[in-house]
């Protein structure tokens, strides 16, 4: 008898053993949860923090830099005016408030316009224009002054011509406007003699920061 009582004894010694193991592991698991839980949670907060400053930061009209700002035009005898001071050339994803329009450098977007002979219909972003003057293109810009013909005459010229790209830009002042990173200038038509000059000098010319840079794979309407 004695021995089946210290038997039954020492089972349920084991039995409350076990079950005392097993509450413990319990806990160590609903802590292990509540810990990894609050991690995730803490994560997807921080993350979404940041997703919303950066679509706030992409959609916002505010200047990422003025960039262009500690600077002047000069004129040269040629016509053609040069921008005289530094010209930043950092990727930035906020709008920039350049110093002329068209700008003709400064802080732009890491994408790039399309600049193989591309003409745009529709008004294109400043700051994917200005990544493909430093790429070493020519930027046609026209307002609603611009005759039909010259438009058209210029259109087929950059067609044909690499590393030029071609855009409506109602907000310059006069109509039609030729920029290259720190260069620009007006021309009275299509058959001005200094859009060809404009061309021979800028395109791929000595002002580019990026020679050979490409002007496909980048930003197409």
């Amino acid at each position: 008898m004695g021995s089946a009582k210290k038997s039954n004894t020492d089972r349920k010694a084991r039995i409350e053993e076990m079950r005392r193991a097993e509450q413990a592991r319990e806990r160590r698991n609903r802590i292990l949860t509540i810990t990894a839980s609050v991690v995730i949670v803490c994560g997807l907060v921080a993350g979404g923090v940041v997703l919303v400053r950066s679509q706030s930061d992409g959609g916002s009209d505010t200047a990422a830099s003025d960039s262009s700002g500690k600077g002047k035009f000069v004129t040269g005898k040629d016509g053609v005016k040069t921008w005289e001071g530094e010209l930043a050339r950092n990727h930035v994803n906020k709008a920039v408030k350049y110093a002329s329009v068209p700008p003709v450098g400064g802080d732009h977007n890491l994408a790039w316009m399309n600049c193989n002979g591309d003409v745009y219909t529709k008004k294109i972003n400043n700051t994917n224009a200005v990544h493909s003057l430093e790429h070493g293109a020519v930027w046609v810009t026209y307002n609603a002054d611009a005759k039909k013909a010259d438009i058209d005459a210029l259109a087929a010229k950059v067609k044909k011509t690499p590393y030029t790209l071609m855009s409506p830009l109602d907000e310059q002042k006069d109509p039609i406007m030729l920029s290259a990173w720190g260069h620009q200038r007006t021309v009275t038509g299509a058959s001005d003699p200094d859009v060809d000059t404009f061309f021979e000098k800028f395109v791929q010319g000595k002002q580019t920061p990026e020679p050979g840079a490409a002007c496909t794979n980048g930003l197409s309407q």
